[in-house]
């Protein structure tokens, strides 16, 4: 059964490969007589892909002209003392809201250094004795019709003058009414005045 099987596998390569060959000769009816159509001829025409590029500017070297003399003087009597600056009230702004209550926060506006603060409401004390300290703290009033008063005293100017603080005033949606700084000296005042309309 085996000699059987390999006598018939080996017809069969023998009868592919004849095929294979007489398929590589199956062209000859062309013989010498056969010429290739040649390609027709046609002229290129090459289009512009799209505007020409105009040539760069010319660079005109710059020249400083030269410069007048500065016959500005700085006025001799004019002193400036920061210890001076502070001391005095400082007016944070009038803002106008149709909010019913609001929020106030604060905290140090530079580094903590041991600034206290005395909070007043319409001339009411709210809280007598508040250190600032790095994240934010405050308390919600409720804003009478027309004009509200905050007062923030410095109590202090604690290890490096003046007392410092950054503030926040919010209304009833969480909207910022006002945001600001003061710098003020021992015993003085920063006011912030709401309009409730």
């Amino acid at each position: 059964m085996d000699r059987c099987r390999r006598f018939f596998s080996g017809v069969f390569v023998f009868i592919l490969l004849f095929g294979a060959m007489s398929e590589g000769y199956s062209q000859e009816e062309f013989g010498a007589n056969f010429k290739a159509i040649p390609p027709k001829e046609k002229e290129i025409k090459v289009k512009k892909a799209g505007p020409s590029i105009a040539p760069p500017p010319k660079v005109i070297p710059y020249i400083a002209a030269v410069l007048p003399e500065n016959k500005f003087k700085v006025p001799k009597n004019d002193k400036v003392v920061a210890a001076v600056l502070y001391q005095r009230n400082q007016d944070l702004g009038v803002y106008k809201t149709s909010s019913k209550t609001a929020r106030v926060q604060y905290r140090d506006g530079a580094y903590v250094d041991g600034d206290r603060i005395r909070i007043y409401v319409n001339y009411k004390i709210v809280d007598h004795d508040v250190l600032l300290e790095e994240d934010f703290k405050g308390f919600e009033i409720q804003l009478e019709k027309g004009v509200n008063r905050i007062d923030f005293e410095a109590l202090n100017e604690g290890f490096a003058a003046p007392n410092t603080a950054e503030f926040k005033v919010f209304d009833d949606k969480g909207v910022v009414i006002s945001a600001s700084q003061w710098n003020i000296g021992q015993g003085f005042m920063a006011t912030i005045i709401v309009d409730r309309q």
